[in-house]
């Protein structure tokens, strides 16, 4: 028995060597393990939790707008309409459920980029995309914010199987003839000549992306079982991700008795979740719907070619005005209930989003440090120069400390022109070298300059300008988060720093 509890372990070994070895050959699921730290990362953060999601969703421009786009979506009615910004949705909708949906449409695209060229990857990629739609509609009642937790753990229920299908493709056609010669099913085949099972496979290969425990812990088949003690969260997620990914897995076979087994699942699991059966029914019929309509999924049989949209040329987008509008929405609508930090984040993100910056950043006075000092910054890189962007607030003949002791908007859209070249400080001169234009929206209270939102143009983007017709909104905005300074002051002394 030893000697054979050592080979299994042998092999399981060599299977996961081979396997990893593989990923670095082909790349990790494309588009998904690239930022699946930033978001964990974001979601376990003791500090600064909501910006650094918000910062982390935003550099994924496609991924900002799916995240607001289910934001907004009937689902999350029961918290309101009108979400317009990622912060606004991070405050509504909470860190761990923006967290876990934007883990779940990232697992989507890196699904669908890594499916193409194998058509066993392929089945098994749209099992775990309708498996996730399954698991929303199942879940989107009383339990709301435990949905999109769900979601990403019915969708990652098969990962054995596609990591499997997708990197050891000649090990996965020994797996399938394995089990055809002995009638059993897959995974007992994959232990024989694989030295593990394949929930093993997605469980090594979760871990490995440092995915959060309740995730990996739900890559196990729970078996129905009759009603007794309610189930817990763990247990809970086991068996909504094993009930959608069996059930994605027969709607997708196009074989047998679809309706009669769909009704089989919905009753044997349907009490065990405390949901009726026709519940679990309709739900399934919910789920193949939107998987339709978004053109996520759709059936083998019926699958036209892909046509991939001309990519957006970066830069001010054409509807600006209407983006800083929703934004001041967002503001005003947040103004009494949200903190300092988080109506600055919705500002930043508004300027950000609005006009395509390339770089968003909030300064903030620090009265003891008497210092300006970015708190809060957007964009890809400017983390790394925090550090280096704050500068004195004794008054100095530059463009920045003129536009705080005016309390004016200034927009500079030659920075390299040479009649500028003694107005624009040292220190921004050596931190953001390649910028080409910058607004400046000073923040003053009571007369007294507090701080500033700024947003710049590099050379990689396209030359653009701030429009006459975009200084009421941008003015709107300033009024708000100034109005939002004054009503914090007292209330939150420590506020310049702690932003």
């Amino acid at each position: 028995m030893d000697i054979q509890v050592a080979s299994h372990a042998d092999i399981a070994q060599q299977t996961m060597q081979l396997l990893w070895s593989r990923v670095r050959q082909r790349g990790d699921l494309p588009g998904f393990s690239k930022v699946v730290s930033a978001i964990i990362g974001a979601m376990r953060g003791d500090d600064d939790r909501e910006f650094s999601m918000t910062s982390t969703v935003l550099q994924d421009p496609a991924l900002t707008q799916k995240v607001l786009r289910l934001a907004n979506s009937a689902m999350y009615s029961v918290f309101g309409q009108g979400i317009n910004t990622v912060s606004k949705a991070v405050i509504v909708l909470g860190t761990e459920a923006i967290g876990h949906l934007a883990l779940g449409l990232k697992l989507v695209d890196g699904l669908s980029a890594a499916s193409a060229g194998s058509e066993h990857a392929r089945a098994e990629m749209e099992n775990a995309v309708l498996a996730g739609h399954i698991a929303r509609q199942l879940t989107s009642g009383a339990a709301t914010r435990d949905s999109e937790e769900a979601v990403v753990c019915a969708m990652l229920h098969s990962l054995g199987r596609m990591m499997t299908t997708f990197y050891l493709p000649d090990r996965w056609q020994q797996v399938l003839a394995h089990s055809a010669a002995n009638g059993c099913d897959e995974n007992e085949s994959a232990f024989v000549l694989l030295g593990m099972g394949l929930d093993d496979i997605g469980r090594e290969a979760a871990r490995h992306w440092g995915l959060p425990t309740p995730l990996v812990q739900s890559m196990a088949d729970m078996p129905a079982q009759s009603s007794g003690d309610p189930l817990d969260h763990q247990d809970w997620l086991c068996a909504v991700s094993t009930l959608s990914s069996r059930c994605a897995t027969v709607l997708n076979s196009e074989e047998g008795d679809t309706d009669g087994e769909l009704a089989r699942l919905a009753g044997s699991y349907a009490d065990m979740l405390g949901m009726d059966a026709a519940h679990v029914q309709a739900a399934l019929a919910a789920a193949q719907r939107t998987a339709a309509e978004e053109d996520s999924l759709v059936p083998r049989s019926q699958r036209r070619e892909d046509v991939q949209p001309a990519p957006a040329l970066a830069g001010k987008p054409a509807d600006c005005i209407a983006m800083l509008a929703r934004g001041v929405v967002d503001v005003k609508s947040a103004l009494s209930t949200a903190s300092s930090g988080q109506i600055m984040s919705m500002a930043l993100e508004t300027i950000y989003q609005a006009y395509g910056f390339s770089r968003s950043i909030a300064f903030l006075r620090d009265r003891d440090r008497r210092q300006y000092i970015a708190t809060m910054s957007l964009g890809e890189g400017v983390q790394e120069r925090v550090s280096r962007l704050a500068f004195g607030d004794a008054y100095e003949p530059n463009v920045f400390h003129a536009a705080l002791a005016n309390d004016k908007m200034i927009f500079v859209e030659n920075a390299r022109d040479p009649k500028l070249h003694s107005k624009l400080p040292r220190w921004w001169k050596t931190s953001l070298p390649e910028v080409r234009s910058f607004l400046l929206l000073p923040l003053t209270v009571n007369r007294q300059p507090v701080g500033f939102l700024y947003g710049d143009w590099d050379q990689c983007k396209p030359p653009g300008r701030i429009e006459q017709r975009e200084i009421a909104p941008l003015t709107a905005l300033r009024v708000l988060v100034v109005r939002m300074l004054e009503q914090r002051r007292r209330a939150e002394p420590t506020w310049l720093r702690k932003l």
